[in-house]
């Protein structure tokens, strides 16, 4: 599960590198450990013509961490260890306006997104509350078998 995470968002980080990789409109800025990339101009609506305005990325033998922002008000960050748990969010606009945010945290137990959008089952009906509050408070009784040990045979 940990290496699939991480290859989706190598792939998404570098799609949105090589866009704009060669583009002589980006200067980059490095510090020991990662690599800085920042693109000028403002907030744009176009997805089409979104820019990379922020990407930091970095790998060690701890694990890795990212993050990236774009123009268009895409925004993903992540963080892993070398024991497989990782954190991150991502976010965008969608084509209604809304603002969409999800965090999560992917370790032994799965991938456990929250947000706000997401779905949540429909509450439980009373009738089925009570009932499993009536099985919960009169535990079933065990039945006793007796047995009867068969008669010997002569013979």
């Amino acid at each position: 599960m940990f290496k699939f995470v991480v290859l989706c968002a190598l792939i998404a980080t570098a799609a949105a590198v090589s866009k704009h990789g060669g583009n002589s409109k980006f200067h980059g800025a490095s510090s020991s450990n990662s690599k800085h990339y920042s693109a000028p101009g403002g907030r744009t609506s176009d997805d089409a013509n979104a820019e990379v305005t922020r990407f930091t990325a970095d790998v060690h033998e701890h694990g890795f961490q990212y993050a990236f922002d774009t123009t268009n008000a895409i925004h993903a960050a992540a963080t892993g260890g070398a024991d497989g748990d990782h954190q991150g969010d991502f976010a965008w606009i969608s084509p209604e306006g809304e603002h969409v945010a999800v965090q999560y945290v992917a370790d032994e137990n799965g991938y456990q997104p929250d947000s706000a959008l997401l779905p949540t089952p429909p509450p439980i009906p009373d009738a089925i509350l009570k009932a499993l509050e009536y099985i919960r408070t009169h535990p079933q009784q065990e039945e006793k078998q007796t047995f009867k040990a068969a008669p010997a045979r002569r013979g």
